[in-house]
């Protein structure tokens, strides 16, 4: 069983940066695969960001590669988002999720779906 908590959403000015945690409560922290999706209003869900929390290997989706990373505290079973300059575009409701295992496994990338563990979300709102 994997708990997931999300915290440190909220509204920010054009520019602005936010830090997103995803508390995780399980007996294997060390053997998940950690991501960070958003929904945007009336849009899909996407991913940002993943980390495999045994070796903290990082993947940060395009559109968000050179503003957001991915890190993990291992004393807190943390991970977190860091966000900066962020857009009226990075507006949405962001979740983290985990799944037991590898974040790539024979060159491909897992896909996160509704057997994996989800957590209620927080809201980032960037206006003007």
């Amino acid at each position: 069983q994997v708990d997931l908590v999300e915290s440190g959403g909220g509204s920010v000015q054009i520019g602005g940066s936010l830090r997103l945690s995803c508390k995780v409560s399980a007996y294997n922290f060390k053997n998940l695969c950690i991501a960070w999706f958003r929904t945007p209003p009336g849009k899909e869900r996407e991913e940002v960001a993943r980390i495999q929390t045994g070796d903290g290997t990082t993947n940060i989706a395009d559109p968000v590669k050179d503003r957001f990373t991915i890190s993990q505290d291992n004393t807190e079973n943390t991970v977190l988002l860091q966000m900066a300059y962020l857009k009226p575009d990075d507006t949405g409701t962001y979740s983290c999720a985990a799944a037991v295992g590898a974040c790539r496994f024979a060159g491909r990338w897992y896909k996160f779906g509704r057997s994996d563990y989800w957590g209620q979300g927080t809201q980032v709102t960037v206006s003007a």
